[in-house]
Protein backbone atom coordinates (compact mmCIF):
# COMPACT_ATOMS: atom_id res chain seq x y z
CA UNK A 1 0.00 0.00 0.00
CA UNK A 2 1.57 3.14 -0.91
CA UNK A 3 1.04 5.83 1.67
CA UNK A 4 2.60 9.73 1.23
CA UNK A 5 2.63 11.71 4.47
CA UNK A 6 2.96 15.60 4.50
CA UNK A 7 4.42 17.98 7.12
CA UNK A 8 6.28 21.15 7.80
CA UNK A 9 3.23 23.08 7.35
CA UNK A 10 1.91 25.96 9.89
CA UNK A 11 1.51 29.63 10.27
CA UNK A 12 4.26 32.31 8.98
CA UNK A 13 4.75 35.59 8.36
CA UNK A 14 4.73 37.10 4.99
CA UNK A 15 8.36 37.12 4.14
CA UNK A 16 9.04 33.91 6.28
CA UNK A 17 10.79 30.02 4.99
CA UNK A 18 8.96 26.81 5.54
CA UNK A 19 10.03 23.42 4.42
CA UNK A 20 7.45 20.64 3.78
CA UNK A 21 8.27 17.21 3.82
CA UNK A 22 6.95 14.38 2.19
CA UNK A 23 7.58 10.85 3.44
CA UNK A 24 6.87 7.65 1.42
CA UNK A 25 6.14 4.17 2.19
CA UNK A 26 5.28 1.27 -0.71
CA UNK A 27 7.13 3.61 -3.76
CA UNK A 28 10.53 4.45 -4.18
CA UNK A 29 10.67 8.38 -5.46
CA UNK A 30 13.18 7.94 -7.54
CA UNK A 31 11.59 5.90 -9.89
CA UNK A 32 8.27 8.11 -9.62
CA UNK A 33 7.42 11.30 -11.11
CA UNK A 34 6.39 12.96 -8.03
CA UNK A 35 5.47 16.94 -6.81
CA UNK A 36 3.46 19.25 -4.81
CA UNK A 37 0.38 20.70 -5.85
CA UNK A 38 -2.19 23.17 -3.31
CA UNK A 39 -5.41 24.08 -3.12
CA UNK A 40 -6.08 27.63 -1.39
CA UNK A 41 -9.35 27.99 -0.14
CA UNK A 42 -12.42 28.58 -2.93
CA UNK A 43 -9.95 27.68 -5.67
CA UNK A 44 -8.80 24.67 -7.50
CA UNK A 45 -5.62 22.74 -6.94
CA UNK A 46 -2.59 24.13 -8.79
CA UNK A 47 0.68 22.38 -9.30
CA UNK A 48 3.22 24.27 -7.69
CA UNK A 49 6.38 21.72 -8.33
CA UNK A 50 6.98 18.62 -9.54
CA UNK A 51 10.49 16.02 -10.44
CA UNK A 52 10.08 13.79 -13.83
CA UNK A 53 11.21 10.28 -13.26
CA UNK A 54 13.23 10.01 -16.57
CA UNK A 55 16.04 12.94 -16.37
CA UNK A 56 15.16 14.21 -12.72
CA UNK A 57 14.28 17.90 -14.40
CA UNK A 58 12.55 19.90 -11.66
CA UNK A 59 9.29 22.48 -13.10
CA UNK A 60 7.82 25.36 -10.95
CA UNK A 61 4.55 27.79 -11.16
CA UNK A 62 5.15 30.76 -12.81
CA UNK A 63 4.28 32.06 -9.01
CA UNK A 64 6.69 30.48 -7.21
CA UNK A 65 9.95 29.85 -9.10
CA UNK A 66 12.48 31.35 -7.46
CA UNK A 67 11.51 30.99 -4.61
CA UNK A 68 10.59 27.57 -3.50
CA UNK A 69 12.80 24.64 -4.19
CA UNK A 70 11.74 20.77 -4.93
CA UNK A 71 14.34 18.21 -4.34
CA UNK A 72 14.05 14.28 -3.36
CA UNK A 73 16.40 12.58 -0.63
CA UNK A 74 16.61 9.47 -2.22
CA UNK A 75 18.01 7.46 1.27
CA UNK A 76 14.96 8.80 3.35
CA UNK A 77 12.84 8.41 0.47
CA UNK A 78 11.65 11.74 0.95
CA UNK A 79 10.61 14.65 -1.02
CA UNK A 80 11.22 18.34 0.39
CA UNK A 81 9.78 21.78 -0.78
CA UNK A 82 11.82 24.61 0.72
CA UNK A 83 9.44 27.91 0.64
CA UNK A 84 11.46 30.96 1.16
CA UNK A 85 9.94 34.58 0.80
CA UNK A 86 6.27 33.64 1.36
CA UNK A 87 3.31 35.51 0.33
CA UNK A 88 0.19 35.89 1.82
CA UNK A 89 -1.22 33.94 -1.44
CA UNK A 90 1.03 31.15 -0.76
CA UNK A 91 -1.73 29.92 1.73
CA UNK A 92 -3.29 26.87 1.01
CA UNK A 93 -3.31 22.91 1.74
CA UNK A 94 -0.05 21.91 -0.05
CA UNK A 95 -0.38 18.12 -1.13
CA UNK A 96 2.41 15.76 -2.05
CA UNK A 97 2.08 13.40 -5.34
CA UNK A 98 3.75 11.03 -7.10
CA UNK A 99 2.72 8.81 -10.66
CA UNK A 100 4.46 5.82 -11.85
CA UNK A 101 4.89 7.43 -15.15
CA UNK A 102 8.00 9.34 -16.25
CA UNK A 103 6.83 13.37 -17.01
CA UNK A 104 5.28 15.09 -14.68
CA UNK A 105 4.65 17.80 -17.04
CA UNK A 106 4.38 18.54 -20.75
CA UNK A 107 4.36 22.43 -21.95
CA UNK A 108 1.00 21.41 -24.15
CA UNK A 109 -0.94 19.53 -20.66
CA UNK A 110 0.79 20.58 -17.96
CA UNK A 111 0.95 19.19 -14.73
CA UNK A 112 0.12 15.57 -15.66
CA UNK A 113 -2.34 13.55 -13.25
CA UNK A 114 -0.59 11.88 -10.31
CA UNK A 115 -1.93 8.46 -8.99
CA UNK A 116 -1.00 8.85 -5.31
CA UNK A 117 -1.79 11.40 -2.72
CA UNK A 118 -0.98 12.31 0.69
CA UNK A 119 -3.98 13.91 2.92
CA UNK A 120 -2.03 17.58 2.77
CA UNK A 121 -0.61 20.10 5.16
CA UNK A 122 -1.98 23.61 5.91
CA UNK A 123 0.40 26.90 5.18
CA UNK A 124 -0.91 29.61 5.94
CA UNK A 125 0.88 32.94 5.66
CA UNK A 126 0.02 35.85 7.52
CA UNK A 127 0.72 39.82 6.45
Amino acid sequence: EVQLVESGGGLVQAGGSLRLSCAASGLTFDDYARGWFRQAPGKEREGVSCISASDGSAYYAHSVKGRFTISTDNAKNTLYLQMNSLKPEDTAVYYCAAVGFSPCYTDSEGYLPMENWGKGTLVTVSS
